[in-house]
């Protein structure tokens, strides 16, 4: 059997998130409840992580391969689950292996301990959509991305004015932005004293032969 058809047709298949994340992505009503309408993580995962209502096979292995290998890794499969990430520190090593377990027990058919681009097609031909193993949407930017893609992008926009920034989430971002610029010039301002020998205690000196 020729795989090459078959691979394209499955990352041709378009899945769609039923929604428009765009819609309620400025100026939302801040504290009203999630969207629980997706069809499935995937769908969830794509519109609240990437901000994409449509997406093919194609891209969504492409965007979380992300090593560029051709094939999904162990840390790549927990990373895209978002167990990188803080909110879920408190998940355990064995709770994280065994989701990795499970993703390999679904996908992984020639048992190698990878998820290969031909295996993802095929699991998506075959009508199979990744699980929700119960991390959440699978958050897995940095903090700057994670914050303007589930906060800002929801409840402002670019005619928000700095008085308008009270959110919690506001004030616990731009907090460490600050606590970031002071370590940054305390660091400068430490690389900017010249030490001085006669100042450093006799036990700490190099004894010159």
């Amino acid at each position: 059997m020729r795989l090459q058809p078959f691979i394209t047709a499955a990352f041709a298949t378009i899945v769609s998130a039923h929604g428009s994340h765009g819609g309620s992505s400025h100026g939302g009503m801040y504290g009203e409840e999630a969207r629980t309408d997706y069809p499935n993580w995937m769908a969830r995962h794509m519109a609240e992580e990437h901000g994409m209502d449509t997406f093919d096979a194609l891209s969504f292995f492409t965007l979380h391969d992300f090593d560029s290998d051709g094939i999904w890794e162990r840390e790549e499969m927990q990373r895209m689950y978002g167990l990188m990430d803080p909110s879920n520190r408190d998940v355990s090593d064995d709770r994280r292996e065994e989701a990795y377990r499970e993703l390999l027990r679904q996908l992984d058919t020639n048992s190698d301990g990878f998820v290969s681009r031909d295996e993802f097609a095929k699991f998506i031909m075959d009508g199979k959509t990744l699980p929700d193993l119960g991390f959440g949407p699978g958050h897995h930017g940095d903090d700057e991305y994670e914050y303007e893609v589930h906060h800002w992008n929801k409840y402002h926009n670019e005619d928000t004015k700095l008085e308008d920034l009270t959110h919690p989430e506001d004030i616990e971002h731009f907090k460490k932005h600050e606590e970031m610029e002071d370590a940054e010039e305390k660091q400068e301002a430490m690389d900017k004293i010249s030490i001085i020998e006669a100042n450093i205690p006799t036990k700490f000196l190099r004894v010159q032969q």
